[in-house]
């Protein structure tokens, strides 16, 4: 194994993650051949079998296995170590891979907006994934920083928080609960809630929070998306516990509304997390300070600028649709003779405005089928 290149084990890399020569040749931009060969290269240096071969697909055998993480380490220190040569002569370019839960793609875009504004020659790659997913990247060295929220598990990886992070609970506007009155847990009984997938922190965050209320989950509907959860809500399918920075545009918007319950909002924070046994490049650094030091002014202006924007939009009042009076019964219906059909009345617009829209429907407008 002493004589295998760079090159030899980037491509065993690939075939390896794909588990397919032909889109590891692909992704490369050589031949499925030529991955072929360097693969045959490694094994008659390593005298194992890398791969088991199973009609068009591959998979790793337990050498493989074996090699695989040694090979990812090589390649990653490789890399670390041409940042970090390009890194002495300042942080005016480099490249950054972060990981985020997908609860934080709602700021931290916004955040490494500003930082990029200070360091444009940076090339940021970002990943999201469920908490689990991210944790894991971190601890394999796929990414060199993630946001969380709440701080990973092991001794491997640290965090320190930037931000406070609340967890509320929302409901479309024309719901019971809603208004300014605060509710004890009890009047959660019976409702059903939206809620994320099981290896989400915010599903996590949800079960503590009805255990320690002693009210049973009543579960309508689990989703992996944010976005999906919040449509739910908005179509009235159920509550859901979110974080309120994931829906300060659809509050802004009076799409959605805060329940006050006793013992909401949820408090926690946002972290920035890195391994304990890597250091950073200064590239690394500087963003991870960035975070520490900007990020909680970024999420105040954020939710200040949607507020500010939307705010006159949500308070203007919906123009209701035409009520249409249905014609009246004849009484020959009664008749053994079918009286001649009544004249067809105006229909009502297919498309309805929802209650409390900012954006009416003009009936003029609506498409109308013809009977």
């Amino acid at each position: 194994m002493r004589n295998v290149t760079f090159r030899q084990l980037q491509i065993f890399v690939e075939a390896a993650e794909d588990q397919s020569f032909a889109r590891a040749a692909e992704r490369l931009r050589i031949s499925p051949a030529a991955v072929s060969f360097q693969i045959k290269q490694i094994e008659s240096m390593s005298g194992f079998a890398l791969f088991e071969r199973t009609g068009r697909t591959v998979v790793l055998s337990d050498a493989g296995t074996a090699l695989l993480g040694y090979a990812r380490t090589v390649l990653q220190a490789l890399q670390d170590a041409d940042q970090s040569l390009t890194a002495l002569r300042g942080v005016t370019g480099g490249r950054i891979v972060i990981g985020l839960i997908s609860t934080a793609k709602y700021i931290v875009p916004h955040i490494l907006a500003r930082f990029q504004a200070e360091h444009p020659g940076v090339s940021i790659h970002l990943r999201d994934g469920n908490r689990g997913e991210i944790v894991e990247a971190l601890e394999r060295g796929d990414i060199e920083l993630a946001v969380t929220g709440r701080p990973p598990d092991g001794t491997d990886l640290t965090a320190e928080s930037f931000a406070p992070h609340p967890t509320v609970l929302v409901a479309p506007p024309g719901h019971r609960l809603v208004g300014e009155t605060m509710h004890l847990p009890s009047a959660l009984m019976g409702e059903r809630f939206i809620v994320r997938e099981e290896s989400s922190g915010t599903r996590q965050l949800v079960d503590q929070f009805f255990r320690d209320s002693g009210v049973p989950l009543r579960i309508a509907m689990t989703s992996s998306s944010n976005e999906t959860v919040k449509q739910a809500v908005m179509a009235g399918m159920g509550m859901a516990l979110l974080s309120r920075h994931t829906i300060g545009l659809e509050l802004a918007l009076g799409l959605l509304r805060v329940v006050p319950v006793e013992g909401l909002p949820l408090m926690r924070s946002w972290f920035v997390a890195h391994r304990r046994t890597m250091p950073l490049l200064p590239v690394h650094a500087r963003l991870r300070g960035f975070l520490l030091d900007n990020g909680q002014r970024v999420i105040e202006d954020l939710e200040a600028g949607y507020h500010a924007a939307f705010a006159p939009v949500a308070a203007a009042p919906a123009i209701a649709a035409p009520a249409i009076a249905p014609p009246a019964r004849d009484a020959k219906l009664a008749g053994l003779t079918r009286p001649p059909s009544p004249p067809v009345p105006s229909r009502p617009p297919l498309v309805q405005p929802l209650r409390g829209s900012p954006w009416p429907v003009d009936p003029s407008a609506a498409p109308v089928r013809t009977p």
